[in-house]
Parts: C-alpha cells; structure tokens; sequence
C-alpha cells in the first residue's frame, strides 16, 4: 500500500505502527506504545528489534530480515512481541509504504489478535476433547446424509461393525443391513423426516462383517446445517444382545418359576417389610380358603382368614428378625376344610444384592400326617421329650390335646424327670409359641421378694424399690409362665394366685389398682399336693383351680427300656458341645446304667453323659469314664433290677432302630442295646430281620 502518511498522522494513528531500520526499531507511534505497554516512544526508538519478538519466533524474524530490507515480506505474518510486562501478545504483521520528501518509508501496521488466538486454541482443545469423549464411550455416535450415505461415526461404531472408520466413512447403511432391516429402517427414517420429530429406542437385528446377528437399539434424530436446513440425521446406537439375551433368560426363569409357584400343592404368599401381599399362589385357595384376588395387594392382618391368624405370627417374626421360622404346627379350619392341620413355615426375601425385600410363607397341609402320627402305637420324642415307654407315648398324646388350649396344667413328678421340658413343650407346640414363655422357680425365693418377683412393684412399695419394676405375670402378657415348684409358696402367695387364675388380674406390690393379663399358667411340683391341702398347707380351691388337668411324668426307674435313646439324645448334644465323634457307651455301661435305680432321674443321666464325654478320648464310652458312684455298685445290686421284658414285636423294633442308628453294624447295634454280640445275631435270625427289605 502506498499512501503519503505525514508525521502527525503517524503518531496519531489508532494503529500501531513502528518503522523499522536495519534491524533496529526507527520510529514508533504512541498506539505501538500502548500495545506492547510503553509509556514513551524513547523507550523503544532505537532498540533492537528481536529484543521485542518473543525466542521461539527469533529464527523466523532473522530468516526474513533480508526480506524485510528487500521490501518483500509476505502480508499477514504472526508474531509474538514481547510486552513490557513480559506476557506474549500474538499479533499480525502488515506493510505499508509511503512516500515523503526524504523518499518512500515502510512502515509496519501490527494487530492484537491475542485474544482470538486464545479463543482458537480454546476451540481446539474442546474439539480435541469433544473427539476423545465421542471416541471413549461405548454408545455409537453417528450421522447420515439424506441419501443415506455414512458421514460420520465414532470408534464405538467401528467396534461393533469390526470395520475401520475409512471402509464406513461415505458408504450407504444399505450396505450393511438385509433387506428386512433395511425396510424397517427406510421406515423409521421418512417417518422421523416427514414428522420432524425424533424417534427411540427403536430395536432392530443387524448382521455385523464377522456374520454375527446383534441387536441394536437406535434414537434416530435430524441433523441440521449451518443454515438451519435439514441435511441428514444424528443417530445414536447401544448394542444391547448381551441385555437382551439376559432378558431372554430372566423371562424364561420366571416363566419356569411361575409354573412351578402355580402348580405346587403348598400355599406360597409373599409380602413386602410393610405386611402387604405381593403375591399367591393358587394352592392359597384350597389350604387357606380364601381367593388370590381377595388378598394380593391387601395387608395380610386385614385379610379375612377363617382362622387362628398363627401364619401371621410366623410372618412377623421373619419380617422383625430377618430369620427364617420352620415348620410350626397349628390348626387352620376353614369351612371346606374343618380340621385341618398345617406346617407354617416363613424365610426372608432377598433380592441378588441381598437387600430385605420381605418374607415367604409357605402352609403345607399336613392334616393326613399329622393322623398317621396320631395312628402310630409309638413315637421316640415329642418337642424336647424322649422315650417309647407306654406311659410316654399317653403323655405325648395328652400334650397334644392340651398344646392349643389356655387350660391350666399341673405337672408331677419327682426332681428331675423333666417337668420344664414338658412345660416348654406345651407352649411352643400351642398358639402361643411365638409369645414369651417365663419360668419360676417359687421355692427358691423369700415370701416378699417372690409376691414382687410375680406380680412386680411400684416406686418406693418398699425399702429398695427405686424404681417401678415389671413382674413376671406381666413380662409374660399373651405368651406362658411356668411356676416352678408351687408346693412351696406361702399362703399370701396362694391367695394373690388364686386371683389371677380366676379373675385374670393382679396388682403390683405398693399399689391398688388392678391390671389384666392373658397369659396361661403352667405349673410343677414334686410334692404331694392333695396331702399338703390335708394337712391344711395347701389351698384347696387353688389346688383344683391348678390341677384342671394334671400331667404325671414317671421316674426313669420305671422306664428303663427308654435308656437306650435317651443315651443316644445326649450323645448326639455332647458330641455338638464337645466337638467330638462318641458313637456310643460300651455294653458294661448300658448293663449298669439299666440296672442302677436312678435317683435324680433323666437329670442324672444327662450328667453321667457329660461327665463321660469330658473324660473319653475315643469312639465309645466304657466304665472307666462313668462316676464311681454309679461303676463301683456291688455286682449284685446290678441286677437286682431286672431289664423290662419286652414283647416280641417291641424287641424286634428295638433291635431294628438300633440296627438304623448304627447303620447296620451288628456289634454296635449289640453294644446299645446291651447284649451280646451272639444274642443280636440270634435274634436277628429269630425276627428274620433283612436290610434289604427294610429300606
């Protein structure tokens, strides 16, 4: 450009200008000073010209310094000058001459393009970025021109296609779908175009170059141009075969566990923490009478069961302590099944992370089980109770009529013949299993220490009360307690029970005001309660009120044939406690102990077996490691007491359980049962026992 530029249009130019002569900075204007961020032009009028380029940009002012004298350096060059404060600034570079008196001058023109090279550099980057994240994630990025010609994807397309960006990149799709495909897309694709409205999640089954079939699921949108035109569509692309084989196999799970929730004979329902019922099965109907659609989506309290509400019990239990409950026994009666016995069982409801989703209960009808039971002349163990002798198995039936009923049971018998086992078994067989049981021992505590232990006290009732106190009558609200030893308590005592029996209500010592209780009452002596009411010892009226019915449980002497497996019980407890593997006691040991009077009954054999197994380091327990009391008995006193005679039938069951439990080895079973060895094989011959034909 060739322009006469006066000294004063110079120096007042907007421009920054500067002249340059012979690598030296000649002259510059007062905008060329505020560029670079001089205050006086003498600052830099004569200095060296590379002293304001930034180093990196030295080699290509010194490659062009022949040029610049030559008069022939390209318009629009970048340079970084260095400004005074020392931070870059990115400028163009352009030349002008003018002509004046002293002859034509070039001047240079410099533009701060500082901040668009910032705002470029900043592009850049976005781009680099936006071009890795497109390229990172695994859903295929991609755009089509209105011809269906490929104009753009990302590495996730690739990989799926197993193809490189160049083999795709201004291909058409056709080329990689079937025809089929091809329609559903060509469909897809008018109807996004013609609507202008963007579709997803449309499935389609291509073929990828290796043959193999995928799925795919696509959102198909239009893509638009710089001038808002439509020039094509943005398509975005998840392979989903492995989530939808996946479905395809959950789907074909849960068709399998609907037909077999459908068809099994027990009633399932599940619920939710809430109690409310997410599903039934159809057997629900026919056990529980009531219809699956009367409950699903309902609270399990509020469904209208004809019956005693025990499943619910159950339930709670699961859904407050997230831990299974099994097999408890009640009565379910409804009106087209009168009489009917089921087995409630109920387990948490886990979802695959493990989290508490709810419960499952599962009734089982057992009404024609429980009749066989009932049918059977013998039974080995009822709750915690074991033994076949006749006057066990009528206790056993006994308990059984009383399990469910509120009736007040007295049980007899001497120390150590199991009177609380026969109590626990009365209450967790009942309907009141899942409600506290509580025992008390009445002869081991004062008159005034036990009327407070009962019925509890109020703050201040007496020198130590601190503090109200609950009794056991209270503790044991809906559930059992189970009054040890009653022979012994004090007349008072008598009398404040007698209420309760008969009114349901006590008060806590230290105050009048009455409270109800539901709670049912067990109680145990080993004394002789008809001749303490004689003796005036007794109140009579409490003595009926206790003995509605009364439970006589026989001295171990007097069941001696029940040794045997009450040996094996124990030995299959201790062998748990101990970590140990006793398979059984000698035949000396069972010679003593059926022929040794038993005292403290079923007690004290519990305490010969523990005190056995802390001594034996063996498979079998021999006389050595019984008490000395009980191994130095005089040989005679061992037989005084003969073995029961069994029938024939009772003794070849006999032989056979022990022949069972010893899996069929003819000296062990010989050695349980006390005989010789010679005597089972005998025996064995006499019954015609056969494995075979007992298996």
């Amino acid at each position: 450009m060739h322009k006469i530029l006066s000294d004063n249009d110079f120096d007042e130019a907007t421009a920054a200008l500067f002249v340059f002569n012979g690598g030296l900075i000649g002259r510059v204007n007062k905008s060329f000073c505020d560029l670079l961020g001089y205050k006086n032009p003498d600052e830099l009028t004569g200095k060296q010209f590379l002293d304001l380029i930034h180093p990196d940009d030295h080699g290509f002012v010194q490659d062009h310094i022949a040029k610049l004298e030559n008069r022939n350096i390209p318009d629009g060059n970048i340079l970084r000058f260095n400004k005074k404060s020392g931070r870059v600034l990115w400028t163009i570079i352009q030349e002008y001459f003018s002509d004046g008196e002293a002859g034509q001058t070039k001047i240079f023109c410099l533009t701060d393009v500082t901040f668009l090279k910032n705002q470029n550099d900043y592009l850049q980057n976005s781009l680099q970025r936006y071009e890795t994240i497109f390229n990172d994630v695994e859903v295929q990025l991609g755009e089509m021109d209105l011809q269906g010609n490929i104009t753009f994807v990302n590495d996730a397309v690739c990989k799926m296609w197993k193809l490189p960006r160049e083999e795709l990149l201004g291909r058409n799709y056709e080329k990689y779908v079937s025809e089929e495909t091809k329609k559903k897309f060509d469909q897809v694709y008018r109807n996004v175009f013609k609507t202008r409205l963007p579709v997803k999640n449309i499935i389609f089954e291509v073929t990828d170059n290796e043959g193999v079939v995928r799925t795919i699921e696509k959102s198909i949108s239009l893509a638009r141009n710089a001038q808002g035109s439509i020039s094509g569509f943005h398509m975005v692309t998840r392979d989903i075969t492995e989530r939808k084989e996946a479905e395809n196999k959950i789907i074909e799970h849960r068709s399998r566990l609907a037909a077999i929730f459908g068809s099994v004979k027990d009633a399932i329902i599940t619920v939710d923490p809430g109690l409310r019922v997410i599903e039934a099965n159809k057997s629900t109907e026919k056990i529980c009478g009531i219809t699956v659609g009367q409950i699903v989506g309902g609270e399990f309290s509020q469904c209208k069961f004809s019956c005693n509400h025990a499943c619910e019990e159950v339930l709670r239990q699961t859904l407050e302590n997230k831990i299974a409950v099994k097999e408890y026994k009640t009565e379910c009666e409804h009106q087209t099944r009168p009489q009917q016995v089921v087995s409630v069982s109920s387990s948490p409801l886990r979802d695959g992370q493990g989290n508490f989703l709810g419960a499952v209960l599962v009734i089982r009808d057992i009404t024609l089980l429980r009749d066989v039971e009932r049918e059977l002349r013998e039974r080995n163990q009822f709750q915690n109770l074991v033994g076949r002798n006749k006057t066990m198995q009528n206790i056993y039936r006994l308990l059984e009529d009383l399990a469910n009923l509120d009736t007040t049971v007295l049980i007899t018998g001497e120390s150590g013949t199991g009177k609380e086992l026969v109590a626990r078994a009365l209450h967790y067989s009942g309907n009141r299993a899942f409600k506290p049981f509580t025992t008390v021992n009445c002869s081991a505590l004062a008159e005034s220490l036990l009327e407070s232990e009962l019925f509890g006290h109020v703050k201040g009732a007496f020198t130590g009360a601190i503090k109200d106190r609950l009794g056991r009558f209270e503790s044991a609200n809906g559930g059992t307690i189970f009054l040890d030893e009653i022979g012994d308590i004090s007349s008072l005592i008598q009398l404040k029970l007698l209420r309760v029996l008969q009114e349901k209500e006590f008060e806590r010592v230290g105050e009048s005001t009455p409270r109800k209780v539901d709670v049912r009452v067990i109680a145990s002596t080993n004394k002789d309660l008809k001749e303490k009411v004689q003796n005036g010892e007794f109140r009579q009226d409490l003595y009926y009120r206790l003995k509605v019915v009364e439970v006589v449980l026989p001295p171990l002497r007097e069941r001696l044939e029940d040794i045997p497996l009450l040996v094996d019980h124990f030995r299959v407890i201790f062998n748990e406690r101990f970590g140990k593997n006793v398979e059984g006691i000698s035949g000396e040991v069972l010679n003593i102990f059926m022929n040794y009077s038993w005292p403290g009954n079923v007690r004290e054999l519990e305490h010969v077996i523990e005190h056995a197994f802390v001594l034996c380091h063996s498979g079998l327990i021999t006389i050595e490691q019984i008490p000395a009391e009980i191994r130095n008995i005089a040989p005679s006193e061992h037989h005084t007491r003969q073995k029961p005679k069994l029938k024939a039938s009772s003794e070849k069951e006999e032989i056979i359980s022990a022949l069972k439990k010893t899996g069929w080895n003819k000296a062990k079973a010989a050695r349980l049962l006390g005989i010789g060895r010679r005597t089972i094989y005998r025996k064995i011959d006499d019954y015609k026992i056969d494995k075979e034909q007992m298996q």
